[in-house]
């Protein structure tokens, strides 16, 4: 079967994108007619089907993406220089909540094996956090995890490249000069990840580090306090220690107040540590240590039992985007979004910079008026802070985004958004609360891979679905991310990052379905403890929480 060259994505577009390289003079054959191409187009990238004048508005996925800056005629190529970003304005629509669902029946008795917590909730994971009310503790986290992590079995080591630099230093010392250090083709003798843990049921200690907690708004303090309790009550831990220094802005008390808001009868292990009342840095890390230990040995008390898929909240995500990113990784994932949705469990679509010209399509898809008229508003508030500043949406796509055929933020959106399926929007929900309601949930976040993956776990999602073109190592601490190719080339480069390839669906050798298909029977096993992703394998634990300013 020959492979197909290039694509109409939506019927109304009025550009194709190349599936492959195609050189300068190939012949086009498009709706019963041929045309040449003006110059060569490399893969991912976009030519015109007719001539167009300036001002000409360019459509991709059905939607509005962009207007020409000067005249062009058939079969050139679309760039920065010739396109502009634009897209439609949105208003208050008719509902449009009747859709096709899925088949379902490959999956309606299938299970996997969790961790079951009192609210209901179920893990996929078990891990206890230590983490810190303000950056002054910071240090002293570090000091807990220098203490916990090796001894207890859970340090990487997969990839430390001790011996490495020890080959160098051996180097060095017989007197190498820089070009053969250079030069020197490394030993990679690392020494094996798989450690004997103490507590067979927990998956790991994690400490959770940050910039904040103190010297900026009280927004922003009140925000970590949510975030962190969002984290505290995920069912993907078993307890937590807190080290506060005393004085800050992020205050224990907030913090306990966002637990009880997020889980009112929490009943998980918590210790909370001042150091302003300890004392002494001795008194504070004896007892946090003690408390720490105790903590762990209740929770390596909880074993997986099996639960229902209904119990899944899988966040999605997209980082390192490409032009394929909106045709094969997206796609699959709406498919499987339209799945769990089908049984009942929960999906989180969030970076709100990278919904922006599909604002329309998903309000009208909102189950209810005032739910729709949340999204609009959260939109054009987080649109117009960014413009005041200098720095509207149409500044989201990253040069490496445009490099790979992704030119303005509409094009970029219009794919992103293909992550979330066509099922009803049942909640628009503001960062940081709670989005793991059944169905579809819009979570407010920045675009950035980092921020927004921390803000959809601690809405609650125990798998994050990670789609990338270019590649990128993004994991988070508690939440399995699993890492998903739009391309076979950035797949075979970056084995050891990403876990599932979805470029078969651009060579043809496989359909969004039934890639679908495989991506949730891989969600199981991972869910059940069965497969690590690459991200967890390589303790890829990012975690940045939010200021509430301009982040794309």
């Amino acid at each position: 079967m020959a492979i197909q060259r290039y694509l109409q994505i939506h019927p109304m577009d009025n550009v194709l994108v190349a599936l492959q390289d195609l050189a300068e003079g190939t012949t086009i054959a498009f709706e019963g007619r041929a045309f040449t191409l003006k110059q060569a187009v490399a893969a991912k990238h976009k030519f015109t089907i007719q001539p167009m004048k300036q001002d000409a508005e360019i459509l991709m996925y059905g939607v509005l993406v962009g207007k020409l800056n000067g005249d062009l005629s058939e079969g050139e190529l679309i760039t920065t220089e010739n396109l502009r970003h634009a897209s439609e304005d949105f208003r208050m629509g008719d509902r449009k909540t009747v859709w096709t669902k899925p088949d379902v029946t490959a999956f309606k008795n299938k299970t996997f094996n969790g961790f079951h917590r009192s609210n209901g909730t179920v893990g996929t994971a078990n891990y206890w956090l230590v983490i810190p009310l303000v950056f002054c503790e910071n240090r002293n986290v570090l000091t807990l995890k220098a203490a916990f992590e090796e001894k207890l079995g859970y340090k990487v080591k997969a990839n430390d490249y001790i011996a490495e630099v020890e080959d160098l230093i051996g180097l060095y010392k017989s007197g190498a000069d820089v070009n053969q250090i250079l030069g020197q083709d490394l030993s990679g003798n690392s020494s094996s990840n798989e450690q004997e843990r103490l507590f067979k049921n927990v998956d790991g200690i994690k400490f959770l580090n940050h910039e904040m907690g103190c010297g900026g708004t009280r927004m922003d303090s009140d925000a970590l306090c949510g975030l962190l309790a969002g984290y505290i009550t995920h069912p993907n831990v078993a307890g937590a220690t807190v080290l506060s220094l005393g004085c800050q802005h992020a205050q224990a008390s907030i913090l306990r107040a966002e637990i009880a808001k997020r889980n009112p009868d929490f009943d998980r292990p918590l210790y909370i540590f001042e150091q302003q009342k300890e004392g002494t840095e001795k008194e504070l890390m004896q007892k946090a240590i003690k408390a720490t230990f105790a903590g762990m040995m209740q929770a390596d008390k909880n074993e997986r039992k099996p639960a229902t898929l209904d119990k899944l909240c899988i966040g999605l995500e997209c980082g390192g985007s490409d032009g394929f990113s909106g045709i094969s990784a997206n796609p699959a994932l709406g498919f499987v979004s339209d799945i769990l949705v089908s049984l009942g469990g929960s999906v989180i679509l969030a970076e709100f910079p990278e919904l922006c010209g599909v604002e329309q399509e998903l309000s009208d898809r909102c189950v209810d008026e005032p739910t729709a008229e949340k999204f609009m508003s959260l939109m054009r508030t987080y649109n117009a802070k960014a413009e005041a500043d200098g720095s509207g949406f149409y500044m989201n796509p990253s040069p490496g985004n445009i490099r790979d055929g992704l030119i303005t933020d509409a094009i970029k959106s219009a794919g992103a958004a293909k992550k979330g399926g066509t099922s009803p929007v049942t909640a628009v929900v503001d960062y940081p609360e709670l989005a793991n309601g059944p169905g579809l949930n819009l979570l407010c976040t920045p675009g950035n891979d980092v921020e927004s993956t921390t803000a959809e776990v601690a809405a609650g999602a125990n798998i994050v679905l990670f789609t990338t073109g270019l590649g990128t190592p993004t994991g988070n601490p508690i939440t399995p991310v699993v890492k998903l190719s739009t391309n076979t080339k950035t797949f075979e480069k970056m084995p050891d990052i990403i876990d599932l390839n979805c470029g078969t669906i651009i060579e043809g050798t496989e359909t969004i379905e039934q890639a679908a298909h495989r991506i949730l029977d891989y969600v199981i096993q991972v869910a059940s403890g069965e497969v690590r992703p690459k991200a967890v394998l390589l303790g890829q634990d990012d975690f940045i929480p939010w200021r509430r300013g301009v982040s794309l």
